[in-house]
C-alpha cells in the first residue's frame, strides 16, 4: 500500500521547485480523470498534460506559491493553494484553490480543483 500523505507531500514539493510537469509524469495514472469545479471532467493522462502545458505556458510570472494545508484520509489527499500569478495577458491574479487527489497503486487517478471562478 502506497504512503498516499508522502505521495501527495512528493507532488506538492515538486510543484513548488517548478517540477509540474515531471511531477504529472510520474505521479498521474495513464487513464487519469480531471475536473475544474463543476466543469464536465478531462479524461487521460496525454490530454491532461496538454492542458498543464497550456496553463503553465500562459504565466509570465509567478510571484509566490504555497501549499497553506494539507490532509489524507485513506486513498484521498487534501493540497490548498494559494498563488499570485501574472499571466502573459498581463493580469495578475491571486489564486486559492483545493485540489483534492484520488490515488490508486500511488498514482493520481482522479483530481478536483476546487476555487473561486470570481
Amino acid at each position: 500500500m502506497a504512503n498516499i500523505a508522502a505521495l501527495n507531500q512528493k507532488l506538492d514539493d515538486m510543484v513548488l521547485a517548478g517540477k509540474a510537469l515531471e511531477a504529472f509524469d510520474e505521479l498521474y495514472a495513464e487513464d487519469v480523470v480531471m475536473q475544474e469545479n463543476s466543469d464536465a471532467p478531462f479524461v487521460g493522462k496525454a490530454f491532461n498534460r496538454n492542458r498543464e502545458i497550456e496553463f503553465f505556458s500562459s504565466i509570465a510570472e509567478l510571484h509566490s506559491a504555497a501549499v497553506l494545508s494539507s490532509a489524507t484520509s485513506g486513498d484521498v489527499s487534501f493540497s490548498e493553494w494559494q498563488m499570485d500569478i501574472t499571466f502573459k495577458n498581463g493580469h495578475r491574479m491571486t489564486l486559492s484553490q483545493v485540489a483534492v487527489r484520488r490515488w490508486s497503486n500511488g498514482l493520481i487517478v482522479n483530481e478536483r480543483f476546487y476555487y473561486n471562478k470570481g
